[in-house]
Parts: structure tokens; C-alpha cells; sequence
């Protein structure tokens, strides 16, 4: 009987090593079945956000959906929720865009009873606002973390999170110029403007400086006549009347913050 066992027990191993590979294989596959079907439900939804769509936002959810914002409260039921969409982001010229962060989304199953009954989304989105007549910006960024039933044959949203709201860092996209020292020198001055009170701009080490008071600025070229910030998203463009410089134009994401007029 031991000289069977040892015989048989190598044949049996290989099997039983295929068919345990083979079950964690059919889960893996299950999974990412799972996980691209919760993607795209999701990013359904958020298409119709991105819309002003009410109707097809309200086909997501659960008409139980609880709505938990770490800035906005609680906002509980179904009915509640899409009216909150309506007054809060489709009416009016404000509009939000809403974006995921790349490489940020995870899926994670709940299972009983090695069924599949829900799924848990979580990741980063940004914000961007829409005003009419302005150009596009980029408002917040925040984590959220949604759990997905299915009812019924049908996924549903039944529980949305939406905290850890804040600012977007700014990327810098703009490529810095040297200028020549002449060049430089025609921007020098003294600029006074309705916000910023007094300023100066000066050379030093062969950039330009804005002194606001006890602060120094200094500005990178992307052209002639017009400066940037590294650290945020702010340009100042020097305006000219023949040879003379009249003014300095503060924009901001794009939108004129102020305007300085050269004093001297």
C-alpha cells in the first residue's frame, strides 16, 4: 500500500497543481471583467455630468443613494440628489467639467460566498469650472470613493464619497527665453495699479524682478513683452505705445487679474 502512494501521489501533484493555477486564473479573469465594467459605467455617468444630463446621471444610482461630501454635507435618496445636481450645477452659465486623474481608479470586488455581489471604485478626479465668456480652468482636486451594487441584473451606484478637496497643482508648460540685457532694460520701472499698489521692476543677474512691497518675483520670459511664473499660473505682458512701455497686464488661468500703469 506505501510503495502505491509513492507511486501514484507524483501523478496526482500536477493535476491538482493545474487545477488550483486554473481556479486563480478564472478569478483574475472574473476580476478584470469586473473592474472594466465598473470603469465604464462609471465614466457613463460622468459623461452625462459633463453634460448637464440629469437623466442619464439619475439611471446610476440607487433610489436609496447616500451622497456624503466633505465640503457640501449629506444629501440622502435619489430624488434629493438629481435636484442638487439641477440647482447646484445645470442652471445658469456655470458648468462643471469633471476629469479623472490618469493611472488613479481601483476596483476592489466584495464577494459572498464566491459570488460577486458589489465592487468599491476609488480614485482622483479633477474639476475644471466653465463660465460663459471665459476660458476653462482647472478648480479642485479631490479623492472619491463610490460603491457599486448590483440590483436586480443592474449595477448601481449606493453609496458616493467626495472628500480631500483642494487645489490642482499647477504643472508649468511654458518654456523660459534668455533675453539680452537691452531687452531686459526696457521693462524697468516704476508700475501702480488699482490692486497691487506700487511696484518695481528691475534687472538683477540678468532677470527681470517684480518688487511688490517686501516681496520679489522674479518673471521668465516665454517671449518679448511677456513674463511668466513658474509656481502658478500667472503671466504679465508689457504693453507698448511706439517705444514706450504704458503699462503691465496681469492675467491669470488666461483672465485679466489687474492691470499697472507705468508711473516712470
Amino acid at each position: 500500500m506505501q510503495l502505491i502512494m509513492q507511486v501514484k501521489l507524483p501523478r496526482l501533484f500536477p493535476v491538482l497543481l493545474l487545477s488550483l493555477l486554473g481556479s486563480a486564473l478564472s478569478a483574475q479573469d472574473n476580476d478584470q471583467q469586473l473592474s472594466a465594467t465598473i470603469v465604464h459605467k462609471d465614466s457613463l455617468f460622468w459623461h452625462g455630468y459633463n453634460a448637464c444630463d440629469t437623466n442619464v446621471m439619475r439611471a446610476y444610482f440607487a433610489e436609496d443613494v447616500e451622497f456624503y461630501h466633505d465640503k457640501g454635507g449629506v444629501t440622502m435618496g435619489l430624488e434629493a440628489l438629481v435636484a442638487s445636481f439641477k440647482n447646484n450645477l445645470c442652471s445658469g452659465n456655470f458648468r462643471l467639467r469633471r476629469e479623472a486623474v490618469e493611472g488613479s481608479m481601483k476596483v476592489f470586488p466584495l464577494r459572498k460566498n464566491d459570488v460577486i455581489y458589489g465592487a468599491i471604485l476609488s480614485g482622483e478626479h479633477v474639476f475644471y469650472v466653465k463660465e460663459q465668456g471665459k476660458q476653462e480652468y482647472a478648480d479642485g482636486l479631490a479623492k472619491f470613493t463610490h460603491l457599486w451594487m448590483l440590483q436586480n441584473g443592474e449595477w448601481k451606484m449606493t453609496r458616493v464619497l467626495s472628500y480631500d478637496h483642494g487645489p490642482v497643482p499647477y504643472i508649468n508648460k511654458r518654456k523660459a527665453l534668455t533675453l539680452t540685457p537691452a531687452v531686459l532694460n526696457t521693462y524697468t520701472g516704476e508700475y501702480k495699479g488699482p490692486q497691487s499698489g506700487e511696484a518695481r521692476v528691475a534687472v538683477e543677474n540678468g532677470r527681470l524682478i517684480l518688487y511688490l512691497g517686501s516681496k520679489s518675483i522674479p518673471l521668465f520670459a516665454e517671449k518679448e513683452g511677456l513674463f511668466f511664473l513658474k509656481e502658478r499660473d500667472l503671466t504679465f505682458e508689457f504693453v507698448k505705445s511706439g517705444n514706450a512701455i504704458t503699462k503691465m497686464v496681469v492675467r491669470e488661468r488666461g483672465a485679466v487679474a489687474e492691470e499697472l500703469a507705468a508711473v516712470r
